[in-house]
């Protein structure tokens, strides 16, 4: 059971805002297709450190969508343009917990060590419904405007074109497919792309692909944000919404805004630690979060630390996937941008609007749209220079995972291999990833008990 002061934070938002295996080649059809083929990292690992700080480093919980980042990276792009690319990356290789239909938090820094928040979370339509007011392509389109260095075409293409052409299943998207099966049946469209001929998920290393959503994707890459809210795609969104009963509307989903103003800094030992503002659900409870684990001096009470938290909000218990992934980067100007986006559930609704190839998120006020308040993206700043960049994602164990990894790091621990990082016990549901920085290099670390991957860029070729 939810508090209805907890429930009401996870509106807020709404209204207020202050895998350690190497893999050389995979998907090259679809990376030619976008010109990745010649300039992307030539292996990546989920523990990769990069060989000096000016290359530029990712991670994510799907390989796929990190070395996108990378190649963003590769390419001289920005972290913005690095999470942007692995966002629209995962909404094809990660339906279960990103796509089009959800939303989400990101943490960017800017030249001067300040951090902005950029908040854009599911909204319920005003007539209820089943289906969620997606945030999250207007929230990447308002960060890119702002950050990104590459063209907004470039950071959309990877997603384009292996929705469009296909790609191999990962071990951490089949980790997922196995438990939400029953999900996967009820939808066609899902049940084309993952079930195999005996009904059965696909199995790691079988292609997938998903011809609509990259149809939907390049009406997003030629037109941006509009591309989706507006147009065909936005008609047939409302359309299938009314059929079902969704009670999206036009209006409601053409108004769609990402708000952005400044996280909230709190002081941990030797950095200052990011996170998102103390008005959301996400920034509340991560506030706690902190307090908690702090207050003891050390953070090896994380399991009490977030017990206690989730009993000061009077949260009861949680559903096992809440649908949600964190991913990160950091750039060679030393840029770093930190985000995690939910569909609230695995696979959101479980519905695709048809002809789009979008999987709707559910209605935050449904029993897994608790999962924005335990979005935790985060970065550590230490003479303004961000000494981790990372996420906790999926639920309350992520977020402690995360914080865990600040305080330690804060302490003088040095977080310098995917071993060091404190597991969620949870994964794949409850995911960290993050990148800890050092003067000269930086290590991308992915969630030790999960499948994820980091990326570093090569500017050498």
């Amino acid at each position: 059971m939810l508090s209805r002061h907890f429930l009401a934070l996870i509106a807020a938002p709404a209204l207020m805002l202050g895998g350690c295996q190497t893999i050389s080649s995979l998907g090259d059809h679809a990376a030619a297709t976008v010109g990745l083929g010649d300039d992307v990292p030539r292996a990546y690992t989920a523990s990769q450190e990069s060989q000096a700080r000016r290359t530029g480093i990712a991670v994510a919980d799907e390989p796929l969508a990190a070395r996108a980042g990378a190649a963003a990276l590769t390419s001289h792009g920005s972290a913005v343009d690095a999470v942007t690319s692995m966002f629209f990356t995962l909404a094809a290789t990660y339906p279960v917990a990103a796509g089009l239909g959800g939303g989400g938090i990101c943490l960017v820094t800017d030249p001067n060590g300040q951090v902005t928040e950029f908040d854009f979370l599911t909204k319920a339509p005003r007539r209820a419904g089943a289906y969620a007011l997606p945030g999250a392509v207007k929230g990447f389109a308002t960060i890119h405007k702002l950050y990104g260095a590459l063209p907004w075409q470039r950071v959309v293409a990877p997603g384009e074109a292996y929705a469009a052409t296909g790609f191999p299943i990962s071990q951490a998207l089949a980790a997922r497919l196995a438990t939400a099966q029953n999900i996967v049946r009820l939808d066609a469209a899902l049940a084309a792309e993952f079930l195999d001929e005996a009904g059965r998920p696909r199995a790691a290393g079988s292609e997938a692909k998903n011809v609509p959503l990259s149809e939907t994707l390049s009406q997003i890459r030629q037109n941006g944000a509009d591309g989706f809210y507006k147009g065909q795609v936005g008609e047939r969104i409302v359309a299938y919404s009314d059929a079902q009963g969704g009670a999206i509307s036009t209006d409601e989903l053409g108004a769609m805004q990402a708000l952005q103003g400044p996280a909230r800094s709190h002081g941990t030992g030797r950095f200052v630690t990011w996170l998102p503002g103390a008005r959301t659900g996400a920034g509340a409870f991560s506030a706690s979060l902190l307090n908690n684990m702090s207050r003891g001096g050390r953070s090896a009470d994380m399991v009490a630390a977030v017990q206690q938290s989730l009993a000061g909000f009077g949260v009861g218990v949680l559903p096992v996937d809440l649908g949600s992934t964190g991913f990160a980067a950091v750039d060679a100007n030393g840029q770093a941008a930190a985000c995690a986006v939910t569909l609230n559930g695995p696979f959101g609704s479980g519905r695709t609007a048809t002809g789009t190839g979008v999987v709707l998120g559910a209605n935050p006020s449904s029993p897994a749209g608790v999962a924005s308040a335990f979005l935790t993206p985060v970065i550590a700043t230490g003479n303004r220079q961000a000494a981790l960049a990372g996420v906790g994602a999926g639920g309350p164990d992520g977020a402690g995972a995360a914080l865990y990894a600040v305080i330690e790091a804060a302490g003088g621990r040095p977080l310098g291999k995917r071993g060091d990082l404190r597991g969620t016990g949870r994964a794949p549901y409850d995911t960290v990833n993050m990148i800890s920085c050092s003067e000269d290099s930086c290590v991308a670390l992915a969630d030790p008990g999960a499948h994820g991957a980091g990326a570093v860029a090569d500017l050498t070729q």
